[in-house]
């Protein structure tokens, strides 16, 4: 704890630094929760992608030996980019998935066999999933970091700020007022002296 000075003038920086404290720790308070509910459903959101993907797969996976035969998917089926925007939560920014951007998809119907229409559109959506589990992997990994933050910021106010200024202000004010008495009792020594020489 730093040594304080016990005059008057720092008692009413420590009594506007303990009000500011007051004031702004419900504030932080607040986004501590909002970040938490945010990732509750950003992870909520995360594991019905993934339930999505894991029935996607179910579903291939019954026909999946079909990839076998001399058929380069990959060729097919091409990711250009992954279209994301900013979005705002509690004060920091976080990427907001948007969708993909897939290559032009162009193969000849008559030399190709008809299972690969259907393996390019579940692909396709397994891309989609993908890419958007990325999305909300990033969401979760910048919302977690923030409520560390925060939670820090929460714990040095209520645990180290406010209760420092409380204990400086009631110093002070002891010191202050031991101050005031001891000047009261000096004054009446003063005064029965003045009296006594008269």
């Amino acid at each position: 704890m730093a040594k304080i000075k016990l005059t008057k003038n720092e008692l009413k920086r420590q009594k506007d630094n303990l009000k500011r404290f007051n004031r702004y720790l419900p504030t932080l308070i607040l986004k501590k929760q909002q970040l938490q509910m945010e990732i509750q459903k950003v992870e909520v959101l995360h594991r019905e992608r993934v339930n999505d993907l894991e029935k996607i797969k179910n579903r291939v996976s019954s026909w999946v030996d079909v990839f076998g035969e001399d058929i380069k998917i990959d060729d097919i089926v091409k990711v250009k980019k992954i279209i994301t925007d900013e979005g705002n939560v509690a004060g920091i920014d976080i990427p907001i998935y948007k969708g993909v951007e897939f290559e032009e998809i162009s193969y000849d119907l008559f030399y190709m066999p008809l299972w690969v229409d259907k393996a390019v559109d579940e692909i396709i959506k397994i891309y989609e999933i993908i890419a958007e589990l990325r999305v909300l992997e990033k969401q979760i990994e910048l919302l977690k970091e923030e409520l560390r933050i925060t939670t820090q910021r929460v714990n040095l106010f209520e645990k180290v700020k406010i209760p420092e200024a409380r204990h400086n202000i009631r110093v002070i004010q002891i010191y202050l007022g031991d101050q005031q008495t001891a000047a009261v009792v000096r004054g009446k020594i003063s005064k029965n002296k003045i009296v006594q020489v008269r």
